[in-house]
């Protein structure tokens, strides 16, 4: 799949036009987001999705239209675990509801451009050296069995700040309270920042680390930079939306930890799998690639699909049963 230049131009380009709308909206009219706005808004960017899919379909091919959605509904459903972290976030510092949809706007945006970052990394990683595959393979092998074996509702832990948030509380001054939606103020003629500045880079630095599982998820279903990139922007743009939509809803999903291992568990087996049949003696030079069946784009969107449908059903079948333990 050749991408001219121009096209990721104008990709970035519109998803920047996006963004620079949604905060003009935003400063204009900061309010509780009502569960109306937030449907209509999943839904748009869900459409908005699948035509750019059906797009990829009519100039690129079925193929690389398969690795599209496969690693759409992927990334999506890797994505609710960070619901729960937005939400333990939100409510370690205490954010106004007027103001939470403005928090996830820019910190969303910050959290593109460092996920933009690592895909650029991912790809040149993958085009250097198959054997990168390995270490993918087996770091979502080790993630899926922690997910597994993890008690309790998925998300549900404590918010520790990470390093970039001490590194800024420490160089910083922060205020004690919030002033509107106001990220820099000068109290007795000292400028400092206020929680608002805080929490959005709370929100943009801790998804980082949601990306370290979710885009060598992706790359095992498609290679194509180009596509990793769109699959997170597109799973991002929704997601802030899909937190005032869902809200605790999801903590019923009582299988969705189960249903998130089987598919890495897939993929890592997956991507070790396109290794050993490319070259399953990286650090040896002239070995020949050994014949292992590797599941193609639509298979892995059958699995995927698969996967989620059953999670789903069987979540929502145990809510019926026996609602209490759900």
């Amino acid at each position: 799949m050749n991408v001219p230049v121009w096209l990721w131009l104008a990709t970035v380009v519109g998803l920047l036009a996006v963004f620079g709308i949604d905060i003009f909206l935003v400063n204009r009219d900061p309010h509780r987001i009502t569960m109306r706005e937030a449907a209509l808004s999943v839904g748009g960017y869900v459409v908005v999705g699948i035509v750019f899919g059906l797009l990829v379909w009519l100039f690129a091919g079925g193929r690389y239209a398969g690795e599209y959605f496969s690693g759409y509904i992927t990334e999506y459903s890797l994505s609710v675990d960070n619901l729960f972290v937005f939400l333990v976030i939100m409510t370690a510092f205490a954010v106004p509801v007027v103001h939470q949809h403005r928090v996830l706007l820019i910190g969303i945006l910050i959290a593109l451009v460092l996920r933009g970052s690592l895909i650029m990394l991912g790809a040149a990683l993958i085009n250097q050296f198959i054997g990168v595959f390995y270490l993918f393979g087996a770091f979502l092998l080790y993630t899926a069995l922690r997910l597994a074996r993890t008690s309790g509702p998925i998300g549900e832990h404590d918010y520790v700040e990470n390093a970039a948030l001490r590194l800024l509380r420490r160089v910083l001054p922060v205020t004690r309270e919030y002033h509107q939606a106001r990220s820099f103020v000068r109290v007795g003629g000292r400028r400092m920042v206020t929680p608002m500045l805080v929490v959005i880079v709370a929100i943009g630095t801790t998804d980082l680390v949601f990306a370290l599982d979710s885009i060598p998820a992706v790359f095992g279903l498609t290679r194509q930079s180009y596509l990793v990139f769109v699959v997170n922007a597109f799973a991002l743009l929704g997601l802030r939306q899909l937190y005032f939509l869902l809200g605790d809803l999801l903590r019923r999903l009582v299988y969705l930890r189960f249903g998130l291992s089987v598919l890495l568990l897939f993929i890592g087996v997956k991507l070790i799998l396109e290794a050993v049949a490319e070259d399953w003696q990286p650090f040896v030079a002239g070995q020949q690639p050994v014949p292992v069946p590797v599941p193609g784009p639509f298979v892995s969107l059958l699995v995927v699909v698969g996967v989620l449908v059953v999670t789903v059903v069987a979540s929502l079948a145990r809510m019926r049963t026996k609602p209490d333990k759900a």
